[in-house]
C-alpha cells in the first residue's frame, strides 16, 4: 500500500516540476514578457488553488471516489498543456494555463487526503511518502537541466507525458470512497462553510493567516530563482536547482524526529527563518567566491518547504474532523498555493519591473539585491507575527478517523 502512495506522490510533484521551475525563464528570455506578465502566468496556479480544490475536495468528501476524481483531472490536463506549449502571445497563454491549473492544483489536496486515509499514523508516516513528490521533482529537473531545455517550451511537454502517465496510475490507487457520502450533497458543499468554522480556534486562525502571509514572498521564488540564477551566469541552473529538493528528501525523512522535540509552532517557525535566510543569501550571493551563499539559499529549500508545508498538512489532518479532512486541506490550499501565491504573484512581478532596465540593445537586466531584500523582510514580518501570536494546544480532532488495519 505505502509504496502504490508513494508512486503516486512521484508522478505528481514531477508533473509540477517538469515546467513550473523554468517556465519563467522561458517566458522572459525566450518570448520577452515583462516582470508582470511572467508573475501573471506563474499565478495562474494560484488562481486554480483558490477556485478548484475546494469544489473537488468537496465532491471527494461527498460523492466521489477521490482516484477517479484524480484520473480525469489529470487527463483533461495533458491536453492543455500540450495547446500551452504551442503558444506564444500573453492572452492565450494565459488563458490555457489558467485552465490547466483549474485542473491541476486540485490534485494536490486530493493526493494528500488520499494517502493519509490509507495510513495509520500520518504524523509518522506521511512524511516517507510524500517524499517520493520530492524525488519525481528531483528527476525531472534533472532531465530538464542536462537537456538544456529551460527557454524552451518543452517541459510544458514532458508534464503532458507525465499527465497521462499519472492518469492511468490512478486506477491503480486503493479505491477512496467519500466519507461523508450519506450526507444530501448541496450547493452550500461547494464552498468551504463547514471548515471556515475551524477558525474560531485562535491558533488555526493564526496557522492560517501565517499560511496565506509567508506565500507572498514564497512567489518571488517560484516565479523568478531559475530566470535570477540564468541572468547572473550559473550553468545548468534547472539542474542546481534540484539541490533544493534534495534537501528537502533529508529534511522530510527527519520530520518526525523534529516533531517529537520541537513541535508544530517551532517547526513552522523554523522553515519561515530558512526563508528569510534563504531571500538574504540570494540579495547578497552570486557566482565565483559568492557561489556558496546561493547554493545555500538552494539548499535551504528542504526547511523552507517541509517544515512549514509538510508540517502544515500533517497540523490540518490532525485538528479537522475526519470527514471535513479533505475540504479543509482544500482550504488551506487555497490560502497559500491560492490566495498567498496569487497576492506574491502580483507582487512579485511589479517589483521585478521596478527594478528592471533595458539598454539600447533590448536586454533587460534586474537589480536582484533590491528584489530578494524586499521578499526577505516581507518573511520575516510574517516570522515575528507567528511566533508571537500562534499557540499549539496539541489537540486532537474531535472525530477519531478510520485506519486501516
Amino acid at each position: 500500500m505505502k509504496w502504490r502512495l508513494r508512486m503516486m506522490m512521484l508522478f505528481e510533484y514531477a508533473i509540477w516540476g517538469a515546467w513550473y521551475v523554468t517556465v519563467g525563464t522561458w517566458l522572459g528570455k525566450t518570448l520577452h514578457f515583462s516582470g508582470t506578465e511572467i508573475g501573471a502566468v506563474a499565478g495562474t496556479t494560484a488562481i486554480g488553488a483558490m477556485i478548484s480544490p475546494l469544489f473537488v475536495g468537496l465532491l471527494a468528501d461527498r460523492l466521489f471516489d477521490t482516484r477517479r476524481v484524480l484520473a480525469i483531472l489529470h487527463v483533461i490536463g495533458a491536453v492543455l498543456l500540450v495547446v500551452a506549449a504551442q503558444q506564444s502571445s500573453f492572452g492565450i497563454l494565459y488563458t490555457t494555463l489558467l485552465a490547466y491549473s483549474l485542473c491541476y492544483m486540485p490534485t494536490l489536496a486530493l493526493t494528500t487526503s488520499l494517502a493519509m486515509r490509507h495510513i495509520h499514523d500520518p504524523q509518522e508516516e506521511f512524511s516517507a511518502i510524500r517524499v517520493f513528490g520530492t524525488i519525481g521533482w528531483i528527476v525531472v529537473g534533472l532531465i530538464v537541466g542536462a537537456l538544456g531545455v529551460e527557454a524552451t517550451s518543452s517541459p510544458l511537454h514532458l508534464a503532458a507525458g507525465l499527465s497521462i502517465v499519472m492518469a492511468v496510475y490512478c486506477f491503480t490507487l486503493p479505491s477512496t470512497p467519500p466519507l461523508a457520502n450519506q450526507q444530501r450533497f448541496t450547493m452550500r458543499h461547494a464552498l468551504p462553510l463547514e471548515s471556515l468554522h475551524l477558525l474560531r480556534d485562535r491558533s488555526m486562525a493564526v496557522f492560517a493567516l501565517a499560511s496565506f502571509l509567508i506565500c507572498i514572498p514564497l512567489q518571488f521564488y517560484y516565479a523568478f530563482t531559475n530566470l535570477f540564477l540564468n541572468e547572473v551566469g550559473v550553468v545548468n541552473a534547472a539542474g542546481k536547482m534540484t539541490g533544493g529538493q534534495m534537501s528537502e528528501l533529508l529534511c522530510m525523512l527527519l520530520i518526525p524526529w523534529f516533531f517529537r522535540r520541537l513541535g508544530v509552532k517551532y517547526m513552522l517557525a523554523v522553515g519561515m527563518l530558512a526563508w528569510v535566510i534563504r531571500y538574504a543569501m540570494f540579495a547578497f550571493g552570486g557566482t565565483g567566491d559568492l557561489m556558496w551563499m546561493l547554493w545555500l539559499g538552494i539548499i535551504l529549500h528542504g526547511i523552507c518547504f517541509d517544515f512549514f508545508f509538510v508540517v502544515g498538512q500533517i497540523y490540518i489532518d490532525r485538528e479537522a474532523p475526519f470527514a471535513l479532512r479533505a475540504a479543509t486541506q482544500g482550504l488551506i490550499t487555497f490560502l497559500t498555493y491560492g490566495l498567498g501565491m496569487f497576492v506574491g504573484s502580483w507582487l512579485s512581478g511589479v517589483v521585478v519591473d521596478t527594478y528592471s532596465s533595458t539598454n539600447a540593445q533590448g536586454v533587460t537586466t534586474h537589480d536582484w539585491h533590491a528584489i530578494w531584500m524586499i521578499a526577505g523582510a516581507c518573511a520575516a514580518v510574517v516570522l515575528v507575527l507567528f511566533v508571537l501570536l500562534f499557540k499549539d494546544r496539541k489537540a486532537t480532532a474531535t472525530e477519531a478517523v478510520p485506519r486501516p488495519t
